[in-house]
């Protein structure tokens, strides 16, 4: 069992815990909104893409934004999943990010959309 995230704890009082599967879904969301510099130890750890909803719209950022996350995401989780695409969307207040991946240890097919907005 993992640790899940955000942590809280269970109806018994005890720091809660998740499956492999869900652990892997919460590690992709951690990457995503992590900034560079945010972890010790780890100062190239994050995507950045927070900043992404402060920046000014354009295709060309979007297709930049995209093509780091999936190679952040790639690089780091790449023992346990596959990435076959990354899709951001960033709308005034509102960032959304579609992660499409295979499981490498159950070649299971998941998608998963994380959102983030400023207020």
């Amino acid at each position: 069992m993992n640790i899940d995230f955000p942590f809280h704890f269970d109806n018994r009082g005890r720091t809660a815990t998740t499956g492999d599967d869900d652990h892997i879904r919460d590690m992709i969301e951690q990457f995503l909104f992590t900034n560079p510099g945010e972890r010790m130890n780890r100062p190239d750890f994050g995507s950045g893409l927070l900043q992404l909803i402060f920046a000014p719209n354009s295709p060309e950022l979007a297709a930049a934004v995209q093509f780091t996350a999936q190679a952040g995401v790639q690089r780091w989780l790449g023992d346990v999943i596959t990435v076959e695409m990354v899709e951001v969307i960033s709308d005034e207040a509102m960032l959304q990010v579609t992660v499409k991946y295979q499981l490498r240890r159950s070649q299971q097919t998941r998608v998963e959309t994380f959102s983030r907005s400023t207020s």
